[in-house]
C-alpha cells in the first residue's frame, strides 16, 4: 500500500472518532436519541449544554486540523511512498476525515454533519480561507436564523475562496468542491425543512449565550 493510501485510511478511522459520541459515552447519553437526531455540535448545544458542545467541537475541529496539517504532512516509517506529494495528501486527508465523521466505522455509519471537521480541515489546508468562511457562516445564521444555511453557504463560500485564489487551485480546490458538496449533501433534510417551513430558526444567535429556538 501506498503512504497516500495509508494516509487516507487513517484519516477515515480518524475522522470516525465522532465528538458527540465519545463524549456522550462518558454521560451516558446518546445524543443521536435526542433533539434533532444529529450527532453534530449543534444538536449538542440544544441538548447538553455549553460545555458539552465546547468539548465536541474541539474534538471534532481538533481531527480535522490533525488529519490535514499532521498525518498529511507525516513521513510513515514502513510504508512506501505515494506518486503524490505536496498538498494532494491533505486535500485526500481532509475528504476522508470528513467522510469518516458523517459514516463513522465505529457507531454504525451514523454520524455528524461534518461542518466542525471542516472547520479543522481548512485550518489545515488553507488557513487564510477559514476566516472569509467563518464570516459567511455567521452573516447567514444572524440574517436568516437557520444554522445548517449558514453552514451550506459557509462551505460554498470557501470552495468559491478556493477557486479564486491561484495559490489554492488545484489540490485545496478539489477538496473544498467535494467537502461543500459534501456539506450540501449531509443537510438535505434542512434543505426539505427549509423549504416547508418546518426548520427551527435561532433567534438569537446561540453562539453568543441563547438557545435556538423554533420560529
Amino acid at each position: 500500500m501506498t503512504e497516500l493510501l495509508v494516509k487516507i485510511v487513517l484519516a477515515y478511522l480518524l475522522g470516525s472518532l465522532v465528538g458527540s459520541l465519545l463524549i456522550g459515552r462518558l454521560r451516558g447519553v446518546d445524543i443521536r436519541r435526542l433533539g434533532s437526531g444529529n450527532a453534530g455540535g449543534t444538536n449538542a448545544l440544544r441538548t447538553q449544554g455549553k460545555l458539552f458542545a465546547a468539548g465536541v467541537l474541539l474534538i471534532d475541529i481538533g481531527k480535522g486540523w490533525l488529519a490535514t496539517a499532521v498525518l498529511a504532512r507525516t513521513a510513515l516509517p514502513g510504508v512506501a511512498a505515494g506518486a503524490y506529494g505536496g498538498a494532494w495528501p491533505a486535500a485526500a486527508c481532509g475528504v476522508a476525515v470528513m467522510l469518516g465523521h458523517v459514516y463513522p466505522v465505529w457507531y454504525g455509519m451514523r454520524g455528524g454533519k461534518g461542518v466542525a471537521t471542516l472547520i479543522g480541515a481548512v485550518l489545515g489546508t488553507a488557513p487564510a480561507l477559514l476566516l472569509p468562511m467563518l464570516t459567511v457562516w455567521l452573516l447567514a445564521v444572524v440574517l436568516s436564523g437557520y444554522v445548517g444555511l449558514g453552514s451550506m453557504l459557509g462551505a460554498v463560500s470557501f470552495a468559491l475562496g478556493a477557486a479564486a485564489r491561484p495559490e489554492t487551485r488545484g489540490p485545496v480546490l478539489v477538496f473544498a468542491v467535494l467537502a461543500a458538496a459534501l456539506i450540501i449533501y449531509t443537510h438535505r433534510s434542512n434543505i426539505a425543512r427549509m423549504r416547508a417551513g418546518a426548520e427551527p430558526r435561532a433567534r438569537r444567535l446561540w453562539l453568543f449565550g441563547s438557545r435556538a429556538s423554533s420560529s
